[in-house]
């Protein structure tokens, strides 16, 4: 038998953790390249949502822009409708007043049937009538001042509404000059 060299198995050890090593190193090198690759995909990705988002965000400042001028201009309708509504229960408040006024006529309509027997029957209905008028124009009244102070909480509303918006809208506008233009 032949004398074995003692270096060879130290060798051998020395080569089979280099080869091992050099294997690990390939592996390593194999995963920061992946790693790479995933950062740079995810970066591009996230520029491209960002790019999306400010674009939205322009949409969305002026979309509120445009809510806030369409409450302007319901509150200043609303406003008209309740400056009428209130011109109407005064109309209906004075027509209201005039028919208080039939009522001592009918009063008198007694004394005129007894001079007038063939129109007796037509003015105890026209009386008759005149009550049912002036019942319904009570109830008119009442429901008109009824409209008139829901108009008014309607007109308040959409006051409050108004500037709510405006107070989202506030942000978004001081972000529009850094936004880019479409």
């Amino acid at each position: 038998m032949a004398p074995v060299d003692p270096r060879k198995p130290i060798v051998e050890v020395m080569a089979r953790l280099g080869r091992e090593t050099q294997l690990h190193v390939d592996e390593r090198e194999w995963h920061f390249t992946i790693t790479q690759k995933v950062v740079l995909l995810v970066s591009v990705l996230l520029a491209l949502l960002s790019a999306v988002n400010v674009y939205y965000v322009t949409v969305l400042y002026r979309d509120l822009n445009g809510i806030v001028d369409h409450m302007d201009s319901m509150y200043l309708n609303l406003s008209r409708v309740e400056r009428d509504m209130d011109t109407i229960a005064q109309r209906v408040r004075k027509f209201d007043a005039h028919i208080q006024l039939m009522t001592p006529i009918t009063a008198d309509m007694a004394t005129i049937t007894k001079v007038m027997p063939a129109l007796r029957q037509n003015m105890l209905e026209i009386r008759n009538e005149m009550g049912s008028i002036d019942n319904d124009m009570h109830q008119m009244t009442d429901a008109m001042g009824g409209i008139a102070v829901q108009m008014n909480q309607m007109t308040g509303g959409v006051s409050i509404m108004r500037q709510n918006v405006r107070s989202i809208a506030g942000p978004m506008g001081a972000m529009n000059p850094i936004l880019p233009a479409p």
